[in-house]
């Protein structure tokens, strides 16, 4: 079934961001899916909670995080609820459910030598592909995007005379942020090869598949994890561990925390402070290299 009238109410009625009702409208579909082929309904609507236990199973055994499959049981919960508010169900069957234990371990940022190894090491050729992921890479690295944000990226919102991209971010709020040299230019670079797609279906995003779709979060992940296991020996390899990066170095090097905050997207400071311990320890180490009484 669509989802459209629950997508509406998400975007009107609770104010959420575009991006926030993709994600919504994706984790049901998901489901959706689910159920279609392991127990031949084509309505979620009717579904039981040991139904939705199966496809919790499902997702653990995929390797998603416990993080990510509650974000997705989430978006099921926020649907039920809609639809026990208009009347379509009598019961929501995840009335009782209990969130998964999610672990509290500190992320890993990359080290800048991790980074410069994979930008300045690893063969990124000069095919469509090859120039896609380097500028995937060094847009993530240099400007702090979100997964969602990069997928979601217009040509429109790219001003190589200006070096900016205009980032729609958490409801819907718009950011600038400006783009590097070595970035622009691959930029350039990637544009051209970009006209030369023969097919193009989503011409009004940046990032395209080489069969001329929109790019998708998967692809995303895949393309981190990948170049990065040649110069990372980290657990997590992925555009969140690039972002996090993007702001541990730009502390360490000294970027006031309010100017990390507005390249982030954060409404709050207390956000981007999540990035400050790393920050810390290098100012410890320069405290103790430096300080006269170290060596005392």
């Amino acid at each position: 079934m669509p989802f459209n009238v629950f997508i509406d109410y998400l975007l009107l009625e609770k104010n959420y961001s575009k991006l926030t009702a993709q994600a919504y409208q994706s984790d049901l579909e998901s489901f959706q899916n689910f159920i279609a082929e392991e127990y031949s309904s084509k309505s979620i609507k009717k579904v039981n909670y040991s139904q939705i236990r199966s496809w919790i199973v499902q997702l653990v055994e995929s390797g998603l995080t416990n993080r990510s499959i509650n974000r997705k049981i989430s978006s099921l919960s926020t649907y039920y609820k809609f639809l026990l508010k208009v009347g379509d169900i009598q019961q929501n069957p995840l009335a009782k459910h209990k969130a998964l234990k999610t672990s509290k371990r500190v992320q890993i940022p990359f080290s800048e030598q991790e980074i410069d190894t994979v930008l300045n090491e690893l063969d990124f050729d000069d095919s469509f592909e090859g120039l896609r992921d380097k500028l995937i890479i060094e847009l993530f690295y240099s400007t702090g995007i979100r997964r969602i944000e990069l997928v979601e990226l217009k040509l429109q919102a790219i001003d190589l005379s200006q070096k900016t991209v205009k980032v729609l971010g958490k409801r819907n709020k718009e950011r600038m942020v400006p783009l590097l040299n070595s970035v622009s230019e691959t930029l350039k670079k990637y544009l051209e090869k970009r006209s030369d797609l023969h097919h193009i279906t989503d011409s009004d995003y940046l990032f395209l598949t080489r069969k001329g779709a929109k790019i998708y979060e998967t692809l995303v992940y895949r393309i981190i994890n990948d170049y990065f296991s040649h110069a990372s020996s980290k657990v997590k390899k992925s555009p969140h561990i690039l972002r996090h990066s993007f702001a541990t170095h730009l502390l360490n090097q000294g970027a006031d925390l309010n100017a990390v905050k507005e390249l982030l997207g954060h409404t709050s400071l207390a956000a981007t402070q999540v990035y400050t311990h790393n920050s810390i320890a290098e100012l410890k180490k320069v405290h103790l290299k430096a300080h006269p009484r170290s060596k005392k």
